[in-house]
């Protein structure tokens, strides 16, 4: 089974983690079942960015990126060139690293 690392985050995962999954469950499914609380507003289906996580490492390993997926991350605050939503990035057999961004499009539109 792969495992995922997460890269600490001071809300979420303060002192980072490592988990593991079963391949074919989305990194946002994987993130929930091991207490790690990501935002997830439209319940996983492809229609926010709060789920939006950055794949630091392993990201070609994931499921491919469809075209709804790629709309929508471009209204993800702080976007960078490995982000994917991770209620759509189903994992494979590969061990992958993911940082989860200190903002996002709720934290903007909070003003947190």
């Amino acid at each position: 089974m792969p495992i995922i690392k997460i890269l600490p985050h001071a809300e979420y995962c303060p002192d980072g983690a490592s988990i593991t999954a079963t391949p074919g469950t989305s990194i946002c499914e994987a993130l929930l079942a091991n207490d790690i609380p990501i935002e997830h507003a439209c319940d996983q289906v492809c229609a926010c960015t709060t789920c939006h996580v950055i794949v630091r490492e392993g990201g070609r390993s994931l499921s491919e990126m469809e075209e709804d997926e790629e709309d929508m991350l471009d209204r993800a605050w702080g976007l960078e060139p490995d982000s994917r939503l991770s209620c759509q990035a189903l994992l494979r057999q590969q061990d992958i690293t993911v940082e989860i961004p200190k903002y996002s499009i709720n934290h903007a539109k909070e003003g947190k």
